[in-house]
């Protein structure tokens, strides 16, 4: 096994805020097209939606992988076992929800209604399955409740960095900005 490094690399970094920043558009695109249906007449804002959302399913592999190869730094001396454990976790919850069950469980959604999801309308993604009308209202909701799910640990992940960040002050946060070092 490998010693922890000092500070995340430039490509841990990147890959974490362009994930950071693609799932936030999509999440938002998402809900606009759900919750305004005067603005998405023309369903424009959720084939963006799942257009830039899908990416996330390529993204994941290349971040696992890399994280795989080049392991996260130590977490900072003053955490309790048990925060460990929870920070180990939580990371692990999320990338789980937030990068994989919701952008799979709308590739479902998009497959039983027998809609295409074009990735950034460059080419398109098979469907998971044939048309199944009669599901389709519970992979929706499925797709619906992980969406809010996500959005509160998405939500919850960038409190508990500001907390590192402005009551710890440990560096944990300045550690993954880009062009920085861990502190």
């Amino acid at each position: 096994m490998h010693d922890a490094p000092e500070h995340y690399t430039a490509t841990a970094k990147w890959l974490h805020w362009l994930m950071a920043g693609i799932w936030i558009g999509a999440w938002v695109l998402g809900f606009s097209a759900v919750h305004w249906h005067a603005i998405n007449e023309d369903h424009q804002i959720t084939f963006w939606h799942k257009a830039i959302a899908s990416t996330l399913l390529f993204l994941i592999v290349l971040r696992v992988a890399w994280r795989l190869t080049h392991p996260a730094p130590a977490l900072p001396g003053n955490l309790s076992p048990l925060m460990r454990k929870a920070a180990h976790h939580g990371h692990m919850v999320l990338y789980a929800v937030a990068l994989l069950a919701l952008p799979i469980s709308g590739w479902l959604w998009s497959s039983v209604v027998g809609r295409p999801i074009m990735v950034l309308g460059l080419f398109q993604l098979p469907p998971l399955t044939g048309e199944h009308g009669g599901v389709a209202p519970y992979v929706k909701l499925f797709h619906t409740y992980v969406a809010w799910a996500c959005g509160a640990l998405v939500a919850g992940h960038g409190l508990i960095a500001l907390k590192h960040h402005f009551i710890d002050r440990d560096g944990v946060l300045k550690g993954m900005l880009p062009g920085r070092r861990q502190a």
